[in-house]
């Protein structure tokens, strides 16, 4: 409890800065129903009033989205991971939060020395033959300067900002605070899972902090890609590598989102469009670790029609299980199976509850059926996709975190395909590789792979059965064996036997004021009210009282039953 509160305190001057950012923004009453109100005042320093008039005509996603920027990198990480959520925002605030970035002055060099130094074991234009004192990008995390080694190679240096884990850190725990009471005082916000969203956010930002993390990732989708000599992943100098710090080689090309270019440097468009999604439908089918952000910025095209991946922080993983599913999912959407979609879906949701799954089922194999019959060529995957994660938000159904982030990279990578050649179909591409990835799955030594794994299981069980069933015996022996049973709705049951019980005792009470009262009523003398014994009255009103309470809550009862279910 001290720890907390020590660290609570230590947290203060930052909740008053994001509390004040947020009233102005136009947030104060969601502040006040989170049972801050008594940090408003404190929160005045923060406010800014002079633009107020602006920020209150800006639409809510606008508003929100700004909000965020100007929280700082957190807030900006989080509403990014919130635009790969079609399955709990709507389309308007997935379009704003598609736009969010940091507006981040570049450190200068001379407050980077010192930290750089440490990392590097030494100046950086001793390290570096070359060293670009200017950035060549900068962001909320870390920022990225040219430089050249001593044996000539052009390379990247990214640079994380000094004291931004202990920023991010101050953030994470007020949002997981935040998150908390989101979802006690504020129940409209529980759909949305706030504090699921913060330990995903904070997952996300603790591999993104760490500059040799990314580099691993690199390295290893660089090798699943190997096969693919037209796909590029700048090469890590782990020699300049550090948690801080990482050494790449310099890519030079045609941005992602410079397509005009293209036709100048006689790149083909068609090709460019097959080999990306080749290669990301590789990473996400076959190898289950894909490039979780492959938005234009992180995409140059080389000469030779090559491709080029950069930056690795955010990246995906999927289990064997979850591509099994993913294969169900692609292959019946593709293949117009709507019985497919559903059971896939609903298996994906998990939680069911208070949820017609029969009309949510409805609804999807409606979707898929109303695609019977069309060419391939012409069904876009990646917005059929988004538009059955839409009909699970209207469930207030969310999808796994890790499959949200890959149904956002499938949905950005069909998009880029699509802007560089009209003519490009994620359907026609997608088709080959999930059906070759199935029949892989069946072959024979696959087949006798997995039973004998599923052999060596069965086998492992067998063999700890004795010592498991001996250790049972032991406790039943020693009186240490406990039985837990639970009986759905055992709760409501007992509440209504206690129901039952509550009205049963008045009853009797009431009989006995009836009979005691009517008793005094026969006996002379004593205080009158009205003309009648008062302590005879008093009785009768009393019993009068407590019937009418006994008929109502039988009527009331009876009502309860008579409705139907769900209302």
């Amino acid at each position: 409890m001290l720890i907390e509160t020590l660290g609570a305190a230590r947290d203060m001057g930052r909740l008053n800065a994001i509390l004040g950012v947020l009233i102005r923004h136009g947030f104060g009453d969601s502040v006040r129903r989170l049972g801050l109100a008594d940090r408003l005042e404190r929160a005045g320093h923060a406010l800014k009033w002079e633009h107020a008039a602006d920020l209150a005509r800006l639409e809510p996603p606008v508003q929100l989205r700004l909000t965020l920027e100007e929280l700082g990198p957190t807030f900006v990480k989080f509403g990014q991971i919130l635009a790969g959520r079609a399955d709990l925002l709507g389309p308007e605030y997935i379009a704003e939060f598609e736009k969010l970035h940091s507006h981040v002055p570049a450190v200068p060099l001379e407050q980077l020395r010192p930290q750089l130094c440490e990392d590097l074991g030494g100046q950086p234009e001793a390290v570096f033959a070359r060293f670009d004192v200017e950035p060549l990008a900068a962001a909320s995390i870390a920022q990225v300067h040219r430089a050249m080694l001593h044996d000539g190679s052009e390379v990247v240096v990214k640079i994380r900002r000094p004291g931004i884990s202990d920023t991010i850190a101050a953030d994470l725990r007020l949002l997981a605070r935040l998150a908390a009471l989101a979802e006690a005082e504020l129940p409209a916000l529980k759909p949305y899972r706030p504090r699921q969203l913060v330990r995903e956010l904070a997952r996300s930002l603790q591999r993104e902090l760490d500059l040799a993390s990314e580099c691993r990732s690199a390295e290893r989708i660089a090798s699943n890609l190997a096969a693919m000599p037209w796909i590029v992943v700048p090469k890590v100098h782990w020699a300049h590598t550090k948690e801080r710090v990482n050494v790449q080689d310099y890519v030079g090309g045609v941005p992602g989102h410079d397509l005009a270019r293209l036709d100048a440097h006689a790149l083909d468009r068609g090709l460019l469009a097959r080999r990306g999604a080749q290669a990301v439908l590789k990473m996400i089918v076959e190898d289950g670790f894909f490039h979780a952000d492959p938005h234009p910025g992180n995409v140059f095209y080389l000469q030779d029609n090559r491709i080029a991946f950069i930056d690795f922080g955010m990246v995906g993983r999927l289990s064997v299980r979850r591509r099994e599913e993913l294969l169900q999912l692609l292959l019946g959407l593709v293949e117009r199976n709507p019985q497919t979609v559903a059971d896939v879906l609903l298996d994906w949701t998990g939680d069911d509850h208070g949820v017609n799954l029969g009309q949510l089922e409805t609804e999807i194999e409606t979707f898929v059926d109303q695609y019977h019959g069309t060419p391939l060529a012409e069904l876009n995957l990646g917005q059929m996709l988004a538009d059955v994660t839409t009909i699970l938000r209207e469930h207030h159904l969310g999808l796994p975190s890790d499959m949200a982030l890959l149904i956002k990279a499938f949905i950005t990578l069909e998009g880029m395909g699509r802007s560089l050649d009209p003519e490009f179909h994620m359907t026609t591409e997608a088709l080959p590789m999930l059906k070759r990835v199935v029949r892989a799955r069946y072959q024979p030594k696959v087949v006798a792979g997995r039973a004998w794994q599923m052999l060596r299981r069965a086998l492992a069980v067998a063999e700890q059965l004795p010592g498991d069933v001996s250790r049972l015996l032991r406790n039943a022996r020693r009186g240490r064996l406990h039985v837990g049973i639970d009986i759905a709705h055992l709760k409501r049951v007992g509440d209504q036997i206690d129901r039952a019980a509550n009205r049963l005792t008045m009853a009797l009470v009431i009989a006995a004021l009836i009979i005691g009262s009517s008793i005094v009523m026969t006996v002379q003398g004593g205080p009158t009210l009205f003309g009648l014994p008062a302590f005879g009255f008093i009785g009768f009103a009393s019993a009068f009282v407590g019937g009418l309470w006994l008929v109502r809550a039988i009527w009331r009862s009876s009502k309860g039953r008579d409705l139907p279910d769900g209302d």
